[in-house]
């Protein structure tokens, strides 16, 4: 059996904490990741227009392999600024990977950025972006509890014609095995089924936590686009996200896991995985579970948790945002989800 997690938050791996940091002002945000020490991280690249910084040195062929933490930003090409930040944070307490022992700490941080740059907000901001400031500032303010909606990445976000934001979700299972997500969600596909106020997640919904919305009739049958996506502009859209688990495995299995939850995305957009997003999994583990002797078998198991689980933050990311501007939020589109939750 797998049940939701205490807090039904990535932080529910213990030994994560996630930070946020906003600008209201250019409506736009960052996500900071990190654990205790650094992490075992893959990365799995599935959209069409991805904006990414040192993915590469996540390919388990590769040196390192580790991150100590990792960046998801508002921004577009400019948000990746925001990984300097944290960096100038992690080196600062000491932490990075070291050539030798005498070499200053270079600390590794993996980032992926959403398109948010043309959500009415003040972008005119000269020669220095607020990446930079708004990645340390995340990092200060991480803990293992934390908001979702309009905060971090998902400030300035959409979902197809919905206001997107920031999700979360995790769940456990009996033996104790821990798996979380957490996501900022600005996909050029739609959250919701067509012609209904109903989560294409809803199959995996743990205690009504994006509104226990059901069908109430047969929902529509095209097999065609829905007609509330976005605009297909190129590079104006992405999912990113983060999938943790506590199970101690290899950088190659981990990056199986990796590969079977981007199907989370399938499981709560449509459509996914277009040329004009840049859809991206970050995967880590914090390597504090030892597997039994059915290993395979787990690794399946656990990469279908994270499939669901990143398909419930997904919503849960939707379901918690509110309106910014002209981005309507899912609760002022259909009212009777919000009192129903």
């Amino acid at each position: 059996m797998v049940r939701t997690g205490a807090r039904n938050l990535i932080t529910d791996v213990a030994g994560l904490r996630v930070g946020h940091a906003e600008d209201h002002a250019v409506r736009t945000g960052t996500t900071v990741l990190y654990g205790d020490d650094a992490l075992i991280a893959v990365a799995d690249v599935r959209g069409g227009a991805p904006g990414s910084r040192e993915t590469e040195m996540l390919n388990p062929v590769n040196l390192v392999g580790r991150a100590d933490a990792i960046v998801l930003s508002g921004g577009s090409t400019h948000g990746l600024d925001a990984a300097s930040g944290v960096m100038a944070a992690l080196r600062a307490s000491g932490r990075g990977y070291r050539m030798t022992p005498n070499a200053p700490p270079a600390p590794c941080v993996p980032a992926a950025i959403i398109f948010d740059l043309t959500n009415g907000g003040d972008k005119d901001w000269g020669e220095d972006s607020p990446y930079r400031a708004l990645g340390r500032a995340a990092f200060a303010n991480a803990g293992d509890t934390f908001a979702l909606g309009n905060v971090g990445a998902g400030m300035g976000a959409r979902a197809g014609l919905y206001k997107g934001g920031l999700g979360s979700a995790s769940a456990v299972t009996d033996e104790g095995a821990v798996v979380g997500a957490l996501v900022a969600v600005n996909s050029l596909g739609s959250p919701l089924l067509p012609g209904t106020d109903v989560f294409w997640a809803f199959p995996f919904e743990q205690n009504g936590e994006f509104g226990g919305r059901r069908l109430e009739r047969e929902a529509s049958n095209d097999l065609d686009l829905p007609p509330d996506l976005k605009a297909p502009l190129a590079g104006a859209n992405t999912t990113i996200a983060i999938v943790a688990i506590d199970a101690d495995v290899s950088a190659i299995e981990l990056k199986r896991i990796a590969i079977m939850a981007s199907d989370g995305f399938a499981r709560a957009l449509r459509p996914v995985h277009t040329p004009f997003d840049g859809d991206i999994v970050f995967a880590v583990t914090t390597s504090r579970l030892a597997l039994g002797e059915l290993r395979q078998h787990e690794l399946m198991r656990l990469g279908s948790i994270a499939a669901d689980c990143l398909s419930r933050a997904i919503a849960r990311g939707v379901y918690e945002a509110k309106s910014l501007g002209e981005m309507r939020a899912y609760r002022d589109v259909f009212p009777r989800s919000a009192a129903s939750s």
